[in-house]
């Protein structure tokens, strides 16, 4: 019996040894939701938080949508809902609906059947649902990703299988669209490579291509057939039009083209903590589509085995009905709308206090984010002499920004750019 006990206490998982995991070390924390755990740790009445992509109101506060409250109030009255699995593919309603909302429901792919959807988690587990599938199905692993582009992107597709390359897009001297070195790079991509695209309100620069020059990156990425990927997080939520952000992708589908399509409704519906996201594979006939699907779903089982049901429920019922679908685009209108409130009043600021350089480009810029331009030691000056927290890109969510906050953070950039240069 002692001998069994000894041989207990000697195994390397009891309580005695040391940890099996005692090798593994402390992980950074995450660039962006780094911020935030700094931001929360700042006792100063001053403090600002520009870092993680979340809509506030003018008080500061996060928002939950009034019609995203009427939706859950109608499904919690509904006595006929249950809790049950969703099938792999998610709620029907949401995928079909969803596959409209960025296509438009006139879309040739959709009267045709030549799309399939499935419901994913959010904007990040539709590109690795995506990823995933193309690093088992598709001939061509290699990626092209815009420099600069979300933090996540390129660990998403490296983990799903593909590698990564990245294509010239922001150019810091003028704080705008690298054009030309766009098409270059993606001219001399390999024909067939897989290119991201982000359909509106670019993360982190808020500086898109104009209608003109999204025609040209369309006629370019067919005539070398590169594959199109495209990241919507933001429709509606650039410019207040739900149609007029889907543009870029609607051209890629209406040309009888294929491409895949990631959905958010984090930020136009404000459902960021229930991960609701869908994942759209235009083909180029029903019967693809359909196989396409099929696969899918083997990717998604030993993932997540299916969706949730609530967020994807909010969406459905916001979209199918007419009354809350038109008090949703008033909704998202106001948000969009106080975004761009937000950047005249930032750029204004900054004029008026004579800040040194051209901040032009703070209204030339569309969408939750803006890359100011300052560098990381500017960021740094920042954030310990005036608690204001953002990426060390320089990169500020305009959301988090507020009439009371403008001229707080316009006495930090004039700092900054005055002294800490």
């Amino acid at each position: 019996m002692d001998a069994h006990n000894n041989s207990i206490s000697a195994s390397p998982t009891s309580a005695h040894a040391n940890s099996v995991f005692a090798h593994v070390v402390r992980a950074p924390e995450d660039p962006i939701l780094g911020v935030t755990v700094a931001y929360n740790k700042d006792q100063s009445p001053l403090k600002l938080n520009l870092g993680v992509g979340a809509y506030r109101t003018e008080e500061g506060k996060p928002l939950v949508l009034n019609v995203v409250r009427k939706a859950e109030q109608l499904l919690v009255n509904d006595m006929s809902r249950v809790k049950e699995y969703l099938p792999i593919v998610g709620l029907a309603d949401f995928n079909k609906l969803s596959a409209r909302l960025i296509l438009g429901a006139d879309s040739p792919a959709i009267q045709e059947n030549r799309i399939t959807t499935v419901q994913c988690l959010s904007g990040t587990g539709s590109l690795r649902v995506g990823g995933e599938f193309l690093a088992k199905h598709y001939h061509e692993r290699t990626i092209y990703i815009p420099q600069p582009t979300w933090g996540n992107h390129t660990k998403v597709f490296t983990l799903a299988g593909l590698t990564v390359k990245s294509y010239r897009y922001y150019d810091p001297a003028t704080r705008g669209l690298n054009f030309q070195g766009l098409l270059e790079d993606l001219s001399s991509a390999p024909a067939g490579a897989i290119v991201l695209l982000h359909a509106c309100a670019h993360n982190p620069t808020g500086v898109d291509p104009t209608l003109e020059q999204w025609e040209q990156i369309r006629q370019l990425v067919r005539s070398r057939e590169l594959l199109p990927f495209f990241d919507s997080a933001y429709q509606g939520f650039a410019s207040g039009s739900l149609d007029g952000d889907a543009q870029s992708v609607r051209r890629f589908a209406a040309d009888g083209g294929e491409c895949l399509i990631a959905q958010s409704y984090a930020k136009n519906m404000g459902l960021y903590g229930e991960r609701v996201g869908a994942l759209s594979i235009v083909c180029k006939n029903a019967d693809v589509a359909s196989k396409v699907e099929s696969q899918l779903k083997l990717v998604i089982r030993p993932m997540y085995s299916n969706p949730p049901i609530h967020g994807a429920s909010i969406v459905a019922t916001i979209l199918k009905d007419r009354d809350l679908f038109n008090e949703w685009t008033i909704e998202l209108k106001e948000m969009a709308d106080r975004i761009i409130s937000m950047r005249h009043q930032l750029f204004e600021s900054l004029r008026a206090k004579g800040t040194p350089g051209d901040w032009s480009h703070i209204i030339k810029q569309i969408g939750m984010f803006t890359f100011t331009g300052l560098n990381s030691e500017q960021v740094a000056f920042m954030t310990k002499e005036y608690h204001i927290y953002m990426t060390s890109d320089g990169r500020i969510s305009m959301a988090g920004l507020s009439s009371r906050t403008v001229p707080h953070l316009t006495e930090a950039i004039h700092a900054a750019v005055t002294r800490a240069a």
